[in-house]
């Protein structure tokens, strides 16, 4: 079985932190993050799914249930003694299934999940602790208190889950799809592609790279690529998700294996985060501006 530790998200990339057995040493530092992004969330998935799938819960314990919606507070009661028979992931949330129903949990801005002996003293920021009858816990960590916990009733679509785009790495997603939805549109095609209601899961990072790698400008008007480039840029999305979820997927392999060697996808980053750098591709720095508040880091020679 593999040892504990954490599932941690990284703005940078998707890593797994190997932690000690409880009891042993002690219970891993959470670490701050920034918001996790479709890649990590997936990484947390495979991560926790091990621990959590066909084990029955015990307890859910509360400690805090000030999270950006309140956890109800019926949730212990409904959960306990329900046996988790699949952990999923739509968008960035993780969806817990159960016969009678499902938990739906969001690592919010800094939020994440770590794979704990429940008898290990919480640490600052532990709000919430799944318990299984295996003996283990899911821990969920989050300073900023952005993330949630909260119950789906099957048959009743959820607000947060009823107005999702499709995801980029189904067939529903292609550069048909966004260019049919994308004409009229004015506003940046990196807002465009980052719209939850267009797709879900092109966070910052993911954007700003897919742009890069189809060569077009990210405050170009959606309105105003053609499809052939919409092709592309799908394709590109596609790659730079699947390249972030591989990493991941290596991370947890190096995990189980016990060598710790973390995965980081920050290694392959062409733009993100190298403003005034010179671009691998031609040498040209690197510019930077804000589109909607966001870092958006590009090149005037090779993107247009």
């Amino acid at each position: 079985m593999p040892r504990e530790g954490r599932v941690a998200s990284s703005d940078d990339g998707p890593t797994f932190t190997p932690g000690v057995e409880c009891g042993t040493i002690g219970p891993c530092e959470p670490i701050l993050r920034t918001m996790p992004e479709l890649p990590e969330v997936e990484t947390t998935r495979r991560g926790v799914e091990p621990f959590s799938a066909g084990q029955r819960i015990t307890e859910l314990r509360v400690r805090e249930s000030r999270l950006r919606w309140p956890v109800p507070p019926d949730l212990p009661a409904i959960l306990k003694g329900l046996e988790v028979q699949s952990v999923e992931r739509r968008a960035k949330y993780l969806l817990f299934r159960t016969r009678k129903g499902t938990l739906l949990v969001h690592l919010g801005m800094s939020g994440s999940l770590r794979v704990m002996d429940p008898a290990a003293p919480p640490l600052k920021h532990d709000h919430i602790d799944l318990v299984f009858e295996n003996g283990r816990c899911l821990r969920f960590n989050d300073p900023r208190r952005f993330g949630c916990f909260l119950w789906v009733t099957p048959g009743e679509p959820h607000p947060l889950l009823s107005r999702l785009g499709p995801e980029p790495l189904s067939d529903a997603f292609d550069g048909d799809y966004l260019y049919r939805l994308s004409r009229g549109r004015k506003a940046p095609v990196k807002q465009f592609i980052m719209d939850g209601h267009v797709v879900v899961g092109v966070g910052n990072i993911y954007a700003n790279e897919a742009l890069f790698l189809s060569k077009i400008l990210p405050h170009r008007a959606a309105g105003r690529i053609s499809r052939a480039r919409y092709q592309h840029l799908s394709h590109n999305i596609k790659q730079v998700l699947t390249s972030a979820i591989t990493q991941g997927g290596t991370t947890l392999r190096d995990f189980v294996g016990g060598d710790g060697k973390p995965g980081y996808f920050a290694q392959q980053l062409f733009v993100y985060g190298r403003a005034g750098e010179p671009c691998k591709s031609c040498g040209t720095p690197l510019r930077e501006r804000r589109l909607s508040q966001r870092s958006t880091v590009y090149c005037v020679a090779c993107q247009r």
